[in-house]
């Protein structure tokens, strides 16, 4: 392989997220019991999340937003004041979590900085990713943070006319396979899945990934090893 940069997604592969979004998916669940049943709640969540994400895009200000839309629509807009209220202060408090590193992610950084050139690319709200970011005091190994309003091949072109350079000279690293993985592959870029314990359900394929670029790892630290070959 000849690598020069190699890209890191941040959330839930340099440090811990979506167990934050489902901890305040069961309270939006407990606020909403008196309209349906838990698992109608989520089914009704999911839907509004998917139809605005090409207005809002990723991250907890659009998911709060999304979750006071779907309040209003499984309360046929009769859900209090207060209930919004507490909508927002899930928020604020998903917004001021402190950050919780992955393990191995330092000592991985640590290991490649210097020899690559390593970049943070990923989906979410700009504030809020280069805030985490600056708090995680892994700030320093990357040369830029590349804050994406998507994943897809296209995003990926740009990136790399960016960093001026091919695609076979890049490598992704993340836990999603639907947005670290299969765009990368299908550019001729390398790719490596990290997954992680638990998955947003819009990140997740029902099929399996069979190519000569692809490493499927159990932990972060298995790239230092496949780069010093």
């Amino acid at each position: 392989m000849n690598i020069k940069v190699i890209a890191f997604d941040a959330d839930d592969t340099l440090w811990v997220n979506e167990p934050f979004f489902q901890e305040t998916e069961k309270k939006f669940y407990q606020l909403m019991e008196a309209y349906l049943p838990a698992h109608s709640v989520a089914k009704e969540l999911f839907k509004v999340e998917i139809a605005n994400l090409g207005i809002y895009g990723y991250g907890i200000k659009a998911y709060i937003l999304s979750m006071i839309e779907a309040a209003l629509q499984i309360s046929e807009k009769t859900v209090s004041v207060e209930a919004i209220e507490k909508i927002l202060d899930f928020g604020k408090e998903m917004l001021d979590k402190p950050i919780e590193l992955i393990g191995g992610v330092e000592d991985t950084l640590k290991a490649l900085h210097g020899k690559y050139k390593l970049v943070v690319a990923t989906k979410g709200d700009l504030k809020d990713q280069h805030k985490k970011l600056h708090e995680s005091g892994l700030g320093h190994y990357f040369h830029h943070i590349e804050v994406m309003s998507d994943k897809q091949q296209t995003d990926y072109t740009k990136m790399l006319q960016r960093l001026e350079i091919q695609a076979s000279e890049f490598m992704m690293i993340g836990n999603s396979l639907k947005s670290d993985v299969l765009p990368v592959l299908q550019m001729g870029g390398h790719a490596c899945h990290i997954p992680f314990h638990t998955t947003w359900a819009h990140e997740q394929i029902d099929h399996t990934i069979e190519h000569d670029n692809f490493r499927e790892m159990v932990s972060i630290t298995e790239v230092i090893a496949l780069l010093d070959r």
